[in-house]
């Protein structure tokens, strides 16, 4: 059942089954710290993450996406002197995602990969 507002012609908000099931909602994120031993600091729907090397990491979903025809968006950040410094440094290593997990990395201004210490994903499905 959804919850309009204002009569007929106000806003209409789903109900909060459709909020955690619809294509509306986001079906996980995460942010984590790539840098030494990764870390997650806080998720939802993402089990672990995978070090592949320096700036690469897998994303596991917790439970796996139905298929994969979802979208990945993400920021990250390195650390200069103790300051944030925020880089389009985040991209998807691919874009045949998997249902149970996908792959992405960061870069520094120059473009070489490196770790960074907050890297924040959202799915959308």
């Amino acid at each position: 059942m959804s919850t309009t507002i204002s009569g007929t012609n106000g806003v209409t908000f789903p109900d909060s089954t459709s909020m955690q099931t619809g294509q509306q909602a986001c079906k996980a994120w995460v942010n984590f710290n790539g840098t030494g031993t990764v870390a997650i600091r806080d998720a939802y729907n993402v089990s672990s993450i995978t070090d592949n090397g320096t700036g690469d990491y897998t994303v596991n979903f917790t439970t796996a996406m139905p298929d994969t025809n979802y979208s990945v968006s993400g920021s990250s950040a390195e650390n200069f002197g103790g300051a944030f410094s925020n880089h389009l440094g985040f991209s998807l290593h691919k874009i045949d995602f998997n249902t149970d997990n996908f792959q992405c990395n960061t870069r520094n201004a120059s473009g070489g990969a490196v770790d960074h210490i907050l890297i924040c994903a959202m799915v959308f499905r």
